[in-house]
């Protein structure tokens, strides 16, 4: 068994998201090419948006967390591929849906249409359908011991549900008509954003064996990591480059949606990105250098540009 923290010594994080990233892309597309029962129509509409550029920031964390708890980087993969692809899948179903025009009414993401501006919305609602749903299956069937497969089908169904994910969205749709101050506006995204990001992380250390202490690091570092990828993603609809971030830019001032820029301002908003960052940091710092790359993801997320 390799030493705990020496595999890619000196390896840039850059270097590896981008490693990582290409055997993420490579799960995805073998999990997306489904039997004869599927409609061809549906299979695209879900190969148009799983397989779509991006940057894969959830499974990544998984893989990341997995590695610095197991040790060893080829086997810990390995094992938490399942759970980095079920978290995208997941995710990528949150998109389809909020971009619909009931919900955000978006036509460009992540550089493309949005699922149902090139599919209609019936076959969108279905793709989203479809991934959530196969999100547990490939998370249940490919993830060992079965005890830790529950616990992360948990998890994720929790991330996922009426009190996170689905009910952040809810209040972030139901604000634009009645309003709020930063701490709904907090209370929205640590539940629409915050809540994969906090699954993601967990799932990997279940995956790698974590401790109870470093199940706790994980989870004050996702909790911060999440609300600050938040604050700069508004921050670039604010004032980011449709080329550069993937997707339609200024359209949150235009729906009158909670911002942080809008209740906090540019400048403070900034700042407090840039301290939640720091703290993130700070909770896995003391695990020296098996949490590399989880500092790197943190500070790619404060200094990113899309």
């Amino acid at each position: 068994m390799t030493e705990r923290g020496s595999e890619g010594v000196g390896e840039s994080f850059e270097t590896y998201a981008e490693e990582a990233r290409i055997q993420v892309n490579a799960a995805l597309d073998r999990f997306s090419t489904y039997d004869n029962d599927c409609p061809e129509t549906l299979r695209a509409a879900i190969r148009h948006s799983l397989l779509a550029p991006g940057k894969r920031l959830r499974p990544l964390l998984v893989l990341m967390a997995a590695e610095a708890c197991g040790g060893d980087r080829e086997r810990s993969r390995f094992a938490a591929m399942p759970a980095a692809c079920a978290v995208e899948m997941v995710h990528t179903y949150s998109l389809i849906h909020d971009d619909l025009p009931a919900m955000d009414n978006d036509d460009l993401r992540r550089g493309l249409p949005t699922c149902h501006a090139a599919f209609g919305e019936t076959v969108a609602i279905l793709a989203g359908d479809a991934l959530l749903a196969q999100a547990f299956e490939v998370l249940a069937e490919g993830t060992r011991p079965a005890t830790v497969a529950a616990a992360c089908c948990v998890e994720l169904g929790r991330a996922a549900g009426a009190s996170a994910l689905v009910g952040g969205q809810a209040d972030d749709l139901a604000a634009e008509r009645a309003g709020g101050g930063r701490e709904d506006l907090e209370r929205i995204h640590r539940r629409k954003t915050g809540a994969l990001f906090l699954a993601s992380l967990r799932m990997g250390g279940m995956v790698g064996g974590a401790s109870a202490a470093q199940l706790n690091d994980l989870t004050e570092y996702g909790r911060r990591l999440g609300l600050a990828f938040q604050i700069v993603d508004d921050l670039l609809d604010a004032g980011g480059d449709v080329a550069a971030v993937g997707k339609r830019v200024g359209k949150d001032s235009d729906r009158g949606k909670l911002t942080f820029p809008r209740l906090w301002g540019l400048e403070a908003s900034r700042e407090r990105a840039a301290t939640l960052i720091r703290d993130a940091v700070s909770a896995v710092s003391p695990w020296g250098e098996t949490a590399r790359h989880l500092v790197g993801l943190a500070r790619f997320v404060l200094e990113r540009n899309r």
